[in-house]
Order: C-alpha cells, then structure tokens, then sequence
C-alpha cells in the first residue's frame, strides 16, 4: 500500500489514479490500515461483497490491474510489486503514453 500511495503521488492526475479496492468489510479496519501505514493520497474504495474483484477474474490478492480510459484491461500483475519502483513507474507511463498516443491517431 505505501508503495501504491507514493505512485499515486508520481503519476495520479487526469490521465491516472490508482484505485486500491480493498475487500476487507469493516471500513474501520482499512481506515486503520491506511492510518498505520501513512496512506494520504489514495481514495478508500471497498468491496465488500467481491463484485468487482469477480468481475475482474481476480485469482489471487493482490492484483494489479491496469484499465484505460475506456475500460479496457492493458495488464494485470498477480502479487505483490514495489509500483513505485522506477522500471515500474516507466511501464506505467508508456502504458499511459501509449493510451493518449491511440486516441490521437486518426
């Protein structure tokens, strides 16, 4: 999560944010979590009931799952990963520049 957080801090803004979807259903315990863990600039987002971690065809926690503009998956990691890391923060970024690159295209 500090990881997710300080890539948000790098790259959110209109063409990026990161959505950390935690399935945990007591809000008290991810407000705890993100408190505990110095988590400042992520929105809290719950799914409680696992809706979306089905439709995603999630098969494990965590995954990562990279979603353009228009809804379409461009990657997804299973596990863990430092996304703050600069190799990470770069396959992020073409992933976006690619995306912008597209829809400029005629």
């Amino acid at each position: 999560m500090p990881a997710l957080d300080r890539l948000q801090a790098q790259l959110g803004g209109p063409a990026f944010e990161v959505v950390a979807l935690s399935i945990d259903r007591d809000v008290q315990a991810v407000r705890e979590s993100y408190r505990q863990h110095d988590i400042r600039r992520l929105a809290l987002y719950r799914d409680p009931s696992s809706e979306v971690t089905s439709a995603l065809g999630a098969v494990g926690i965590p995954t990562t799952v990279l979603v353009d503009r228009e809804g379409r998956e461009r990657w997804r990691q299973l596990g863990p990963a430092e996304w703050d890391a600069p190799a990470e923060v770069a396959r992020i970024r073409d992933v976006i520049e690619a995306g912008r690159d597209a829809r400029n295209q005629p």
